[in-house]
């Protein structure tokens, strides 16, 4: 197969080196805002742990009924960096490889993980945010307590965010510059081939 041109690969390269930072910067951020917490509530997921104000987003939840929220609720946590490693790995290998199928691979890992972790994501969100506890001290009925997958939403006297974070935006910009390679080899100017110059012949006289 066609190789990939030099300009590809370096985009190519770059792209699996920014995912490095997956490793060292929180991937999704989840914050909460309301009258007694005017400066808000925030959980930061990385790719093995939490951080932020989790005990205290767990006591304002535990009065609703919420699950408590603590790093065994993601099983993801214990293979996540592998794959975003042999992601990043077959980057730097497309790169080297300059095969045209490598590079859509690449994009195509990277754009499966995205879309895994969406709904990953929205899964984890549904389950905590509507099934709850029978004995919870408030209880509205019919109101459950999802945090949006991406935005804002109204939970409440809450105002609850959801996003991606530094790390988050960056394996994004990855993607982005993964799909700038394809599309550049996939969809780059080819010339009709009945447009092809042909060699001027002179006939004699």
């Amino acid at each position: 197969m066609k190789n990939i041109s030099l300009v590809s690969r370096i985009i190519i390269f770059l792209a699996a080196t920014l995912m490095i930072s997956a490793y060292f910067t929180p991937l999704w951020q989840i914050s909460l805002w309301a009258p007694q917490y005017p400066e808000g509530l925030n959980m930061k997921i990385w790719i093995d742990h939490l951080s932020g104000d989790i005990d205290i987003i767990n006591g304002v939840n535990h009065y609703i009924g919420m699950k408590h929220i603590g790093e065994e609720m993601f099983p993801e946590f214990s293979y996540l960096k592998y794959i975003i490693g042999a992601i990043i790995a077959f980057g730097f290998f497309a790169a080297y490889n300059a095969k045209k199928w490598s590079a859509v691979a690449f994009f195509c890992m990277i754009a499966s993980l995205g879309l895994g972790v969406l709904v990953d994501m929205y899964l984890w969100g549904y389950d905590y945010g509507h099934n709850l506890s029978p004995t919870a001290a408030i209880k509205v009925p019919g109101m459950s307590y999802q945090p949006p997958l991406i935005g804002y939403k109204e939970l409440l006297n809450f105002l609850a965010y959801s996003g991606p974070d530094t790390g988050g935006w960056l394996m994004g910009s990855s993607a982005l510059l993964a799909g700038l390679a394809m599309a550049k080899e996939l969809i780059g100017y080819k010339k009709p081939r009945n447009q092809e110059e042909k060699p001027f012949i002179r006939h004699a006289t």
